[in-house]
């Protein structure tokens, strides 16, 4: 009995090794499934007490561990449970439309991109991510694959016409794109550019008009006062076509960005990469970056020609504008100039009214008995005031006068 009381004492000098390291030898022995069965064995070995304060701690880290893992996937089914869920519209090479819903989780890993790929704002912007093209056009939002063009989202948004009778049509070859022997790729790049296009075109075409009718009534001559109301309309569509121009812009610069990098080319450039003949036949002679650059470069141009047209009305209504300020100047001055004839004309009575004042007071003089005093005073007076009169407006316009240019 006592050399098995002293064993704890003895077994740690004899292998050379701490306690710690024994218990610890004694626990990898056993199976986890059995910790109290361990705990006892090692007991025997090291001591209970010592065994005890070693198991204890273990026993709880894998509870621990345990308990973080059930954390961590009641936290992944809540955040799955509030990811958003897309009105997903699938168009195919052959122009067939289903509609299905899809959460956004479920959706980014299907098509092989991470959250922030799906991750759509109202900026225009053309991306590549893992052999998919995503495009962002403010409200429309699309992702382009090899085999088919997916539209999110697009209830609310006015697009069922084009979605449901246009587009079909474009992908499937029977509308009119220049981009049909190519790949599908492509055609649905040149779909997505071209209502983009017809979209800023339209909202050009309202705007035109209206800006051209308000500012024709308020640059007329037959009208002398300018009509408020037509400023506030005006002030509207100038505010309008700041919004198209800022659309403009940014269009033009997310496609010149793209034309600016040879590997973003080839990166839309999809069916180049996922099929072999596509890859052969662009390898034998049909360049497919230069189709995508030349494709690209013909509806840059379109945003230019549409950047141009809204500049011209712009400088349109900066010039009817300074006519505007010009004309409502010439007014200004015009009635200033009656104000100070009128003060001068009241300062030169005022002046020789001193004359009527004078005679006004309770004075007694020889001349109050004369009648025809009064005929000349009021005579004087008025006489007075009209050539000081006279003699001030000639000295305003003298001083209002044009300089005459230098002599050369």
């Amino acid at each position: 009995m006592e050399c098995l009381r002293s064993l704890p004492c003895l077994l740690p000098r004899a292998m050379r090794l701490p306690r710690r390291t024994l218990c610890a030898l004694a626990l990898d022995l056993t199976s986890v499934a059995r910790p109290v069965a361990a705990c006892g064995r090692a007991a025997n070995l090291v001591g209970r007490s010592r065994a005890a304060q070693l198991c204890g701690p273990g026993r709880l880290r894998v509870a621990g561990e345990v308990h973080r893992l059930r954390t961590s996937d009641v936290s992944q089914a809540t955040l799955a449970s509030v990811a958003p869920v897309f009105t997903v519209t699938k168009f195919d090479k052959q122009g067939n439309v289903t509609s299905f819903e899809k959460k956004k989780t479920e959706l980014y890993q299907e098509l092989g991109l991470q959250a922030r790929d799906l991750r759509f704002q109202h900026v225009m912007s053309i991306t590549v991510r893992n052999n998919r093209i995503i495009m962002r056009m403010e409200y429309l939002k699309a992702v382009i694959t090899p085999e088919c063009l997916l539209i999110l989202d697009y209830r609310n948004l006015n697009l069922e016409q084009w979605l449901f009778r246009e587009l079909p049509s474009q992908l499937s070859g029977e509308g009119q794109l220049v981009t049909y022997p190519l790949p599908f790729e492509f055609r649905a790049i040149e779909a997505l550019l071209q209502y983009w296009i017809n979209t800023l075109q339209g909202k050009l075409s309202i705007l035109q008009p209206l800006i051209l009718e308000t500012l024709d009534a308020l640059v007329d001559p037959k009208h002398s006062s300018v009509d408020r109301s037509k400023l506030h309309i005006l002030l509207q569509n100038g505010k309008s076509l700041s919004e198209l121009e800022t659309d403009i812009k940014i269009f033009k610069e997310s496609i010149l960005e793209i034309l600016d990098e040879e590997e973003l080319l080839e990166e839309l450039c999809l069916s180049k990469w996922s099929d072999p003949q596509v890859f052969e036949k662009s390898s034998a002679g049909i360049d497919h970056a230069e189709e995508m650059e030349l494709l690209l470069e013909n509806y840059y141009r379109l945003a230019d020609d549409l950047s141009n047209a809204a500049r011209e009305l712009r400088v349109l209504i900066d010039d009817s504008q300074s006519i505007i300020f010009i004309n409502l100047d010439s007014h200004r001055n015009v009635m200033m100039r009656l104000n100070l004839q009128l003060t001068m004309g009241t300062f030169s009575l005022s002046l020789f009214g001193l004359m009527g004042v004078a005679f006004g007071m309770n004075l007694e003089s020889s001349l109050e008995e004369d009648h025809r005093i009064f005929w000349l005073i009021t005579g004087i007076m008025f006489m007075g005031s009209g050539l000081i009169w006279r003699r001030l407006l000639s000295f305003l316009g003298r001083q209002l006068e044009a300089p005459l240019p230098p002599m050369v």
